[in-house]
């Protein structure tokens, strides 16, 4: 039977739970243990995949299909479903075996794996996956289906940012650029042994870096390069249904408890941690953000109580198995404050037009995230670090997360540039002609109406 050491974003959090045991064990006589598949926890990885899938398809498509116009609206439901189907199949081509497979040491292994999974060669039927207990093992394909997930939501969170005027096929390759060389990289450095941030030992349980700076930097980037839609700054451009938002949000909040709690590929204690830190901070972001918003704007609106709810939970996915409630809470309040912040003042005050604030909540929320986990993940706050709680140090911690939100940063603003600029120079331009933008995506790039 063959069997596949991975490692995650989760970590070996769980592993603590487990030490009791091993102190019963080594009073044993020495027996080598044999590792089993528990099936409840094959099956909690089934469903947390199902609805991390839900999660982007219909939850982001109708979260951000009601942000736009009403001409747009099936271009974002477009964008999203097609993205979401072709980084699905680059993710059995490719894209897992250059982020878990491959040597251990040397080389590029600090960065990318290598080709020797290449459509999910090797993976068969009998071939596991560690978790991250001793002793118990998933069945490699359900690894593969669920860091699949990822790889598709994170993708597609940056069709927010140039909603209302790219050209589809720029998009799409745009897409299948930027999967490839910064998710899949990122994904390595970070939740595969050999990375160089997972070396490290940064803390990111469910993708603070991962998913939400490295979309919201890359979406940012893209935002900057295509430049504003026309009549940015100059008219109203509000969203055409907020109660779709509003369904999107509830879709997007049930597929983080996938997200976040399946992140720790077991189902256990502390998949319940990371589950109710997935209701708490939201939670919190909810709260903050209309207290925030009637304290500065006269008024707490819908679309700023879900906003801060999404804000809270990109914050709580780095932190999600580490924080304890009071922890959660407080992280979800404090990116709820500061994500808006960021979408009303620091949007503005640069004049770039990311439609619909990927930057300021997954980017922004992303690294408020990542930082305070460093915090929240303290015994003092009733957290559950990594290793001897005594050891913890909050100092250390926070610049292991510092270099980490750094790296995200430079790595995936580069490639965002570099991808944008090349797409451009294919197809010679980035955007849709002015009269199309004019008449809406839905009709200039689908030939359809979202409403007759």
């Amino acid at each position: 039977m063959k069997t596949t050491k991975l490692f995650g974003g989760a970590a070996l959090a769980s592993l603590l739970l487990a030490l009791p045991a091993f102190a019963q064990d080594a009073a044993a006589p020495a027996a080598e243990a044999v590792a089993v598949v528990d099936k409840g926890d094959v099956a909690w990885m089934l469903v947390s995949t199902m609805v991390v899938i839900v999660m982007t398809v219909p939850g982001l498509a109708l979260f951000y299909g009601g942000l736009v116009r009403a001409k747009n609206i099936l271009s974002v439901l477009t964008q999203v479903f097609l993205g979401f189907s072709m980084i699905s199949i680059l993710w059995v081509a490719y894209g897992y075996s250059l982020a878990f497979a491959g040597p251990t040491e040397g080389g590029l292994s600090a960065f990318f794996g290598d080709f020797s999974k290449f459509f999910l060669s090797g993976v068969t039927l009998d071939s596991r996956a560690a978790t991250f207990s001793a002793g118990f093992e998933l069945p490699e394909l359900v690894f593969v289906a669920f860091q699949m997930t990822f790889a598709c939501i994170t993708s597609t969170l940056i069709v927010g940012a140039i909603a209302e005027r790219m050209k589809f096929g720029a998009l799409m390759a745009f897409l299948a650029i930027w999967f490839t060389f910064s998710y899949v990289p990122m994904a390595h450095m970070v939740w595969s042994g050999p990375g160089l941030l997972f070396g490290l030992g940064a803390y990111d349980f469910a993708g603070g870096t991962v998913v939400h700076i490295n979309s919201g930097v890359a979406a940012l980037v893209a935002a900057i390069v295509l430049g504003p839609r026309l009549g940015y700054m100059k008219e109203p451009i509000a969203p055409h249904n907020l109660v779709w938002t509003y369904a999107g949000v509830g879709l997007l909040w049930f597929g983080w408890f996938g997200f976040n709690a399946g992140s720790n590929l077991e189902a256990n204690a502390l998949t319940a941690v990371a589950l109710i830190n997935t209701v708490l901070a939201p939670a919190a972001g909810a709260l903050a953000w209309a207290l925030a918003e009637r304290t500065t704007r006269g008024h707490a609106s819908a679309l700023g109580a879900v906003s801060g709810a999404v804000a809270g939970l990109v914050a709580i996915t780095p932190a999600a198995g580490f924080a304890g409630v009071g922890g959660a809470i407080a992280l979800g309040g404090v990116a709820g404050i500061v994500c808006l912040w960021a979408v009303v003042n620091l949007k503005p005050m640069l004049k770039y037009d990311d439609s619909l604030d990927v930057f300021g909540i997954h980017g922004v929320g992303g690294i408020v995230g990542a930082l305070g986990t460093a915090i929240v993940a303290a015994p003092a706050m009733g957290g559950y670090p990594l290793g001897e709680a005594a050891d913890y140090s909050i100092v250390n911690q926070f610049v292991i997360q510092l270099t980490a939100v750094g790296v995200a940063i430079v790595w995936s603003g580069v490639v965002a540039l570099v991808a944008m600029l090349i797409v451009k120079a294919i197809f010679g331009g980035l955007r849709v002609p002015e009269s199309a933008e004019s008449d809406g995506l839905d009709l200039s790039s689908h030939g359809e109406r979202a409403y007759n």
